[in-house]
């Protein structure tokens, strides 16, 4: 081969290895960051995903990366050239990995070898063993909207079918995520006697729980009354935008702010409960999610509009005196982000007298943030009773008053597995199974 012919593949080729070196560094870079944030995990304990997730085939994963594409949490991430869950904890359950996979590596199960998930019974027509009573959506392990929202019409498809009575109400519908909208537009299409409540005071359910911006689905979905409804990648904002839209054009009534508080069963169906009214209904979808309710201080005060149990968008608190309050991850993040807003006071309180739940990096983070004089860092301190310009706390043994806008209580949520038993709900633990 000439001189020439040879310059001329090497014109070619250059190009070529300049791309291949490129992509080997990032992903050499991706590599090292995701073994650091498994060990990070690991040695935090923060081993657990809370819900549906992945378990991922080493014989059969190719290194691909589809899956760590598909996962906007991050949950995934490239270990010696194949894909693990690297950030169980991450891990939210909408299961975008299983279909991205080209290799079939990738089984979603519930549960862990170590700690099992409970997961309530229910037939092919959403039926749990208590006659009437009807499960959609997350709570039924499925985290994925796409299929929880077709899951709440298939359910109301069901009730639909049952014989008639003299309640009040053929159905009551609790929850206003996917699932409960879905069902909410199935009762309308059916001409049902329905009424939906919500213990928030947004739609939305856990979509509305998400990050700022975060992907929230990825697929169409077919609506009673709406119809296709064709969807790709869409942010929350705009998939809460959406449903603010069909209520709108359907005219579905919601009652926000209701919280569901107990059922008990009648000769004629049930009395549904709530902190407002009591319901007299044939059936009763549940379409919650799994988090629960979000676990409260119980102090005076605390009902005011300034306390929320979640951060959603830290913007909201430009220029404004914050109290987070909690000792995991989700308080220190909290905190962090609030504070990098203009303008803005804050201070975290938690009961004991370190951070120990949260990952290293949280707490040197946190730590950064108090040294710059960003955060009030309050430890073994309570909050003892809320003004609508202050809180109280007790600090160290001594009572101290702050000035305060917001308060974002992280403490957990009270889960609604014993709830379920109680009105006789057949739960399964899974360890670890589809």
């Amino acid at each position: 081969m000439s001189n020439l012919g040879i310059h001329s593949i090497l014109i070619y080729l250059l190009p070529l290895a300049v791309v291949i070196i490129v992509y080997s560094l990032n992903r050499r870079k991706k590599e090292v960051a995701a073994v650091e944030e498994y060990k990070e995990n690991l040695n935090a304990g923060l081993t657990e995903p809370p819900s549906l997730h992945p378990i991922i085939d080493p014989l059969k994963c190719m290194g691909a990366g589809t899956c760590i594409t598909a996962c906007p949490e991050g949950a995934i991430g490239f270990i010696h050239g194949q894909a693990v869950l690297v950030n169980p904890t991450h891990c939210i359950g909408h299961g975008a990995c299983l279909p991205a996979c080209p290799h079939d590596a990738i089984t979603l199960v519930f549960g862990t070898e170590k700690r099992g998930m409970d997961i309530p019974q229910v037939s092919p027509t959403f039926e749990t063993n208590v006659q009437g009573i009807f499960i959609a959506g997350e709570l039924g392990g499925m985290g994925l909207i796409r299929k929880a929202a077709t899951q709440g019409s298939q359910a109301m498809d069901s009730i639909s079918k049952l014989k008639g009575s003299s309640n009040e109400y053929d159905v009551v519908i609790v929850g206003a995520g996917p699932a409960g909208l879905s069902a909410t537009l199935g009762a309308m299409e059916e001409k049902l006697r329905s009424v939906t409540i919500e213990q928030e005071a947004s739609l939305g359910g856990t979509v509305f729980q998400y990050p700022r911006n975060k992907i929230a689905m990825t697929a169409p979905v077919k609506l009673p009354i709406i119809g296709q409804v064709k969807m790709g990648e869409i942010s929350k904002e705009d998939l809460l935008e959406f449903w603010a839209g069909v209520v709108k054009k359907t005219g579905m009534k919601l009652n926000l702010n209701e919280r569901m508080e107990n059922i008990t069963r009648t000769d004629k169906g049930f009395l549904v409960k709530t902190n407002k009214q009591t319901y007299e209904t044939r059936a009763v979808l549940l379409a919650i999610g799994r988090r629960g309710t979000p676990r409260k201080l119980g102090v005076h005060g605390e009902e005011l509009s300034k306390v929320v149990y979640s951060l959603i968008d830290p913007e909201q608190y430009r220029n404004m005196r914050v109290l987070v309050v909690g000792g995991g991850d989700s308080a220190l993040e909290a905190a962090i982000a609030i504070s990098e807003q203009p303008g803005t006071t804050v201070a975290i309180s938690y009961r004991s007298e370190a951070f120990g739940r949260g990952k290293p990096k949280n707490r040197d983070r946190l730590q950064a943030a108090e040294a710059a004089g960003r955060i009030k860092v309050m430890l073994k301190s309570n909050v003892k009773f809320i003004e609508p310009e202050k809180v109280h706390l007790e600090h160290n043994g001594e009572a101290v008053a702050l000035a305060n806008d917001a308060i974002i209580v992280c403490a957990g949520g009270i889960l609604p597995t014993p709830f379920l038993k109680e009105i006789g709900v057949m739960v399964e633990t899974k360890f670890g199974t589809e």
